[in-house]
């Protein structure tokens, strides 16, 4: 095969990420469907969102069953067509049965596919560089949403039919781009030679592991630890992303309740959008960190970080600060940035390059479980009125999970 130089396939990867990672800019594009749908509770809203993380996992499983059977570029390709077809049936639907389909089910599923197949195929091109160019290629997953984002609010107004008519817009452009991106993902051949110095730094990471299948990985103590890590800090994160704009309206609505003049939807946004912009760069460098400082030093630091971005963002819900809440938003998307470069440089470096195409999914299945804090926080805020309650509750997950954190050996 003709090898183009392996940076060249990472920025293809980053790209094709990028579209693949509006599903998680969720918390923006259901604001003008939550106003034109006003009978739906922000809990059934939010199903939207854990139906989708639960077959972004799932699709993820699926990429990675079959990646020895079929060629990377059709599991990209078969995204694409599925990302339209999802985006499609959401922009026409009137019931919430077409939205958990088309948004949930179907686009769900095609980000989970490219996800497994770009991942997959892109790290084997950096075998001394686990960590970083899985936090490179998540950042371009995390940025996604923040200019999904930005671009959604500032042109649904001023389309016919809004919502309906940006979602069939996305549609169309992700089949495109990441079809045209389709052509220039691969694998490398038998003969790719990595880059002098490259075997022998792979070889120096801090957590050099075992070369296991999952049926090996699932008998391991480790495993099941840092799934639950997992579990409860994506949790965390994700009841973050789904109820982001929500608490910014909740600050600001105490804002003006003061006197102070009030944020627009725009500007809103953005700040939410802040926590896209900081996950994805907390990916590169909580990756970063995993290939110089090993596991052990990197969770503690995700887990340190994080406890005290919730507090940040706890402090500017009681004080109605929209200052202290950006600071918040911003060291929660940094502490969260960690958590998925982790994943995948835990999969790698503990059980093997062998087998990571379906070990490193069945990692991500913790994504399922996790989803569920998107819908926890929302029925907390349809009981209270306040998302004091589910940051509380988020400070409680991440306890337990540094605990965890701690238990888990090295192979």
């Amino acid at each position: 095969m003709k090898i183009l130089n392996r940076w060249v396939y990472a920025i293809v990867g980053v790209i094709v990420l990028l579209l693949a990672g509006l599903v998680y800019a969720w918390s923006v594009l259901a604001a003008p469907i939550a106003n034109e749908f006003t009978s739906w509770s922000q809990a059934q809203l939010s199903l939207t969102f854990t139906i989708c993380m639960t077959l972004f996992c799932i699709g993820g499983l699926v990429g990675g069953i079959v990646s020895n059977k079929i060629s990377v570029k059709i599991n990209v390709w078969i995204s694409a067509l599925l990302f339209v077809v999802g985006f499609v049936i959401a922009s026409q639907t009137t019931s919430l049965a077409g939205l958990y389909i088309g948004y949930g089910i179907l686009a769900g599923f095609a980000s989970g596919l490219v996800y497994n197949a770009i991942m997959s195929s892109v790290s084997k091109w950096f075998p001394d560089k686990q960590g970083l160019i899985s936090g490179i290629l998540l950042m371009g997953f995390g940025f996604g949403s923040f200019f999904v984002g930005k671009i959604y609010t500032a042109v649904v107004p001023s389309l016919a039919n809004g919502w309906r008519t940006a979602f069939m817009g996305m549609g169309i452009i992700l089949v495109v781009v990441i079809g045209i991106c389709g052509f220039f993902v691969a694998k490398p051949g038998s003969d790719f030679k990595p880059p002098a110095g490259a075997v022998k730094a792979a070889k120096k990471r801090p957590d050099e592991g075992i070369d296991v299948g999952p049926s090996v990985m699932l008998k391991r103590p480790a495993f099941w630890l840092y799934f639950i890590w997992a579990i409860l800090l994506s949790a965390a994160g994700l009841a973050l992303i789904a109820q982001a704009t929500g608490v910014a309206n909740e600050i600001n609505a105490a804002v003006v309740a003061k006197g102070g003049s009030a944020v627009s939807d725009n500007n809103i946004a953005t700040i939410v959008g802040l926590i896209s912009i900081f996950n994805g760069i907390g990916r590169v460098i909580f990756g970063g960190m995993y290939d110089k400082f090993g596991r052990g030093k990197t969770m503690f630091a995700i887990n340190a970080a994080f406890f005290i971005s919730v507090l940040i963002v706890i402090a500017a819900i009681l004080t109605g600060s929209m200052p202290i809440l950006i600071v918040g938003f911003i060291c929660c998307g940094l502490s969260y940035g960690g958590v998925t470069p982790t994943n995948s440089a835990f999969a790698n470096s503990f059980y093997g390059p062998t087998h990571y195409p379906v070990n490193f999914p069945i990692i991500n299945l913790n994504l399922i479980l996790a989803s569920f804090g998107g819908t926890i926080a929302g029925a907390l805020y349809d009981a209270s009125q306040s998302y004091l309650s589910t940051f509380i509750v988020l400070l409680v997950a991440i306890v337990i999970g540094t605990v965890c954190s701690f238990l888990i050996k090295k192979p």
